[in-house]
């Protein structure tokens, strides 16, 4: 490492540790390090299960699920999505009682909060526009750049979700203050109800209902956290007990494939639409690691465990929305460089073999995303209110754009070659919304 890197590192911990030193006694930190190794957990799991080769002269995107079963159970581990609407769930009550107390309108806390999820994410669907637009000008196929875009947009996935239920925090907190366990109840009995008619009565569109049952439920459970009903080893391993027994049950007995994340070619998936197994596999989770929380928080009293988080946290946003953008350009170089990398089979032991080399590879990709582009979820002012109904609209058609991006890319039959109306509705809701990722 050269002596300006070196310097260069030395300055980010500096910072970090001066941010992490007015960290103020009553935060939990392990609310912060769940969202920090959530994320952290998602990226190694997309990164290490991506299968990318070359057969026939021709690039075949895969993934190690298609290839060897035994890896489904990875997906376990690594599909911890849960965990980060868990942390949302404690982090959003925190917020929302906070701003309640200081007399603070919904349009201001909303508009903050939109700034905050949506302004990130805006340069990289620029930065996706022009790539697509770019490599279709140059003669690449629309289907490969159709495929690279959709590869490097399944991130924002969770935000079209994410920002829904944002949205909707002072209508769930209300319901936890008012009903408590019980506003959770309601949401798994409406989720098991809506697998019902997907399997039972083959309504499929109506499982999309589950992206809100599902991932409201486990935000209901951040809530709960917040109050003290989810602490401690004794009650955070009953949860463990019962949603294990709930999960085996429908892998074993019911129509639920093992794997937590999409297998292509595998009719049913237990996250597009989300089901009840994911809603499990998620109690199992936040029990789990609930049960470990006394423990964690005097760990994370030490200066070094919590500057670390407050590095990672501080650009987790962009580390997450970049990540796979990271490793399909990388994919890219290789191909430019005779296929370097990618002509070992998926499964085999060479390919193993070179796991952690690629591992690498897309972690020194990542960084200079990951330093350019974090400054886009810091720095956030608000210099005007807009009114709530505006905020929410935009948020709705961020949303819809950000659903439609995730699910197809960039790519399509438009203007240069581009999915135009996705781009619309996204950014259109951005402007809408008041959403600007160069405002500071």
């Amino acid at each position: 490492m050269n002596k300006s890197a070196m310097m260069a590192k030395s300055n980010i911990w500096e910072r970090a540790a001066a941010l992490a030193a007015k960290t103020p006694e009553s935060r939990n930190r392990y609310v912060d390090f769940l969202r920090a190794i959530s994320i952290c957990a998602v990226v190694f799991g997309h990164w290490l299960m991506a299968a990318p080769y070359v057969s026939g002269g021709e690039i075949k995107i895969t993934s190690m699920l298609e290839h060897q079963e035994w890896t489904r159970w990875m997906s376990w581990v690594f599909q911890v999505m849960p965990v980060f609407f868990l942390v949302g769930g404690y982090s959003n009550g925190i917020s929302w009682q906070g701003a309640q107390r200081r007399g603070q309108r919904y349009s201001e806390w909303l508009q903050v909060r939109l700034q905050r999820l949506a302004g990130p994410v805006l340069p990289l669907i620029v930065l996706w526009i022009i790539l697509a637009a770019g490599a279709q000008w140059l003669g690449m196929r629309p289907g490969m750049v159709k495929v690279a875009s959709q590869m490097a947009l399944i991130p924002i996935w969770f935000l079209a979700v994410y920002i829904v239920v944002v949205v909707l925090v002072p209508i769930s907190f209300a319901a936890w203050q008012r009903f408590g366990f019980k506003s959770f109840g309601i949401l798994v009995a409406a989720a098991v109800i809506d697998d019902w008619l997907f399997f039972a009565a083959d309504l499929r569109s109506v499982g999309w209902l589950n992206y809100a049952f599902v991932w409201l439920a486990v935000h209901q459970l951040g809530y709960a956290w917040r109050d003290g009903y989810m602490a401690g080893a004794r009650q955070g391993l009953a949860w463990v007990v019962g949603g294990t027994v709930v999960l085996v049950a429908l892998i074993t007995i019911g129509p639920y494939p093992v794997s937590m994340v999409s297998v292509p070619g595998q009719e049913v998936s237990n996250t597009l639409p989300p089901k009840i197994a994911m809603l499990a596999l998620g109690i199992v989770q936040c029990g789990l690691l609930l049960s470990i929380e006394p423990p964690m928080r005097r760990w994370l009293a030490k200066d070094r465990p919590w500057t670390a988080v407050v590095l990672i946290n501080g650009m987790i946003m962009t580390i997450f929305l970049w990540h796979l953008t990271a490793s399909t350009l990388s994919f890219g170089g290789a191909m430019l460089m005779n296929d370097i990398g990618l002509n070992a089979v998926p499964g085999s032991g060479s390919w193993w073999a070179i796991r952690p080399v690629w591992i690498v590879v897309y972690l020194l990709a990542l960084l200079p995303f990951a330093l350019g582009f974090g400054r886009f979820e810091r720095g956030i002012a608000v210099s005007w209110i807009l009114p709530s109904w505006r905020l929410v609209t935009g948020a709705l058609l961020i949303c819809t754009g950000l659903a439609l991006l995730a699910l197809e890319g960039v790519a399509g039959n438009g203007w240069l070659g581009l999915r135009v109306e996705a781009l619309l509705l996204t950014f259109a809701g951005a402007a809408f919304a008041g959403v600007n990722p160069l405002r500071k």
